[in-house]
Protein backbone atom coordinates (compact mmCIF):
# COMPACT_ATOMS: atom_id res chain seq x y z
CA UNK A 1 0.00 0.00 0.00
CA UNK A 2 1.17 3.69 -0.70
CA UNK A 3 0.78 6.24 1.53
CA UNK A 4 1.03 9.34 0.94
CA UNK A 5 0.60 12.51 3.25
CA UNK A 6 -1.30 15.14 0.92
CA UNK A 7 -3.97 17.95 1.77
CA UNK A 8 -7.86 17.29 2.18
CA UNK A 9 -9.88 20.37 0.93
CA UNK A 10 -12.71 21.56 3.40
CA UNK A 11 -14.80 24.74 3.31
CA UNK A 12 -17.22 26.62 1.70
CA UNK A 13 -16.65 28.51 -2.12
CA UNK A 14 -14.23 30.25 -2.49
CA UNK A 15 -13.55 29.75 0.78
CA UNK A 16 -10.68 27.11 1.16
CA UNK A 17 -9.58 25.23 4.16
CA UNK A 18 -6.92 21.84 4.33
CA UNK A 19 -6.55 19.49 6.69
CA UNK A 20 -3.16 17.61 6.23
CA UNK A 21 -3.43 13.88 6.67
CA UNK A 22 -2.06 10.56 5.53
CA UNK A 23 -4.10 8.63 2.95
CA UNK A 24 -3.90 5.17 0.77
CA UNK A 25 -2.64 7.01 -2.59
CA UNK A 26 -5.66 5.23 -4.31
CA UNK A 27 -8.11 7.26 -2.16
CA UNK A 28 -9.71 10.17 -3.18
CA UNK A 29 -8.90 13.67 -2.49
CA UNK A 30 -11.63 14.09 -0.13
CA UNK A 31 -12.08 10.38 0.65
CA UNK A 32 -10.91 7.96 3.62
CA UNK A 33 -7.82 8.90 5.34
CA UNK A 34 -5.08 6.88 7.99
CA UNK A 35 -4.37 9.83 10.17
CA UNK A 36 -5.01 13.58 10.53
CA UNK A 37 -1.24 15.48 10.86
CA UNK A 38 -2.25 19.33 10.82
CA UNK A 39 -3.95 21.45 8.91
CA UNK A 40 -3.49 24.82 6.09
CA UNK A 41 -5.45 28.02 5.85
CA UNK A 42 -4.15 29.66 3.30
CA UNK A 43 -7.60 32.44 3.17
CA UNK A 44 -6.02 33.95 6.92
CA UNK A 45 -4.02 37.12 6.45
CA UNK A 46 -0.69 35.17 7.78
CA UNK A 47 -1.78 31.99 6.26
CA UNK A 48 -1.46 29.59 8.71
CA UNK A 49 -0.51 26.18 9.27
CA UNK A 50 -0.29 23.33 12.54
CA UNK A 51 1.72 20.77 11.65
CA UNK A 52 2.11 17.83 14.53
CA UNK A 53 5.81 17.25 14.51
CA UNK A 54 5.56 13.91 15.98
CA UNK A 55 3.16 12.33 13.73
CA UNK A 56 4.16 13.80 10.64
CA UNK A 57 8.44 12.61 11.32
CA UNK A 58 6.67 9.07 12.15
CA UNK A 59 5.19 9.04 8.68
CA UNK A 60 8.05 10.29 7.06
CA UNK A 61 10.40 7.30 8.96
CA UNK A 62 7.49 4.78 7.74
CA UNK A 63 7.97 5.53 4.45
CA UNK A 64 5.23 7.98 3.52
CA UNK A 65 5.44 10.28 0.29
CA UNK A 66 4.77 14.26 0.84
CA UNK A 67 2.88 16.09 -2.00
CA UNK A 68 4.67 19.01 -3.81
CA UNK A 69 2.81 21.41 -1.48
CA UNK A 70 2.89 19.04 1.41
CA UNK A 71 6.70 19.49 1.10
CA UNK A 72 6.61 23.15 1.07
CA UNK A 73 4.56 23.21 3.85
CA UNK A 74 6.93 21.03 5.88
CA UNK A 75 10.11 23.11 4.56
CA UNK A 76 8.27 26.32 6.22
CA UNK A 77 7.49 24.63 9.23
CA UNK A 78 11.16 23.13 9.85
CA UNK A 79 9.98 19.13 9.84
CA UNK A 80 11.92 18.44 6.77
CA UNK A 81 15.11 19.95 8.55
CA UNK A 82 14.27 17.65 12.09
CA UNK A 83 13.70 14.37 9.47
CA UNK A 84 17.20 14.90 7.81
CA UNK A 85 18.83 15.58 11.20
CA UNK A 86 16.73 12.38 12.61
CA UNK A 87 18.18 10.42 9.28
CA UNK A 88 21.57 11.66 9.64
CA UNK A 89 21.80 10.20 13.72
CA UNK A 90 20.70 7.34 13.07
Amino acid sequence: MAVKIRLKRMGANKKPFYRIVVADSRSPRDGKFIEEIGYYNPVSANKETRINDEKALKWLAVGAQPTDTVKKLFANNGITEKFEAQKQSK
